[in-house]
């Protein structure tokens, strides 16, 4: 996935820039896949059960970013494979700098 692929999907609100994501949890291995439709793919060892793929997404989602944890959200989708992943205290350059060499 290129940096202006990333870029493309990124939205900026008030809150920190906005990633729409497709989970794709118990997966055999944490990755980021490629664009599915508007969103990035991300496969995720977690099993969607009580916020365990979310936190799971969160996590490697912080690590791949460069953010701690805590600067890492889910925003909307907690119960649907589609969600939208807040990150705070980047910006969408950075972000899509970051996300596209993963």
């Amino acid at each position: 996935m290129t940096k202006a692929e990333v870029l493309s999907l990124l939205r900026v609100t008030p809150d920190g820039v906005v990633l729409p994501c497709k989970a794709q949890p118990r997966s055999s291995r944490n990755a980021m896949g490629d664009l599915y439709g508007d969103a990035v793919k991300i496969f995720l060892t977690a099993p969607p059960v009580e916020g365990k793929a979310n936190a799971e997404l969160c996590k490697f989602l912080a690590k791949a970013a460069g953010l701690p944890k805590s600067a890492v959200s889910v925003v909307s989708g907690d119960t649907s494979r589609n969600k939208m992943v807040c990150f705070c205290n980047i910006t969408p350059d950075e972000l899509a700098e970051k996300l596209s060499s993963c």
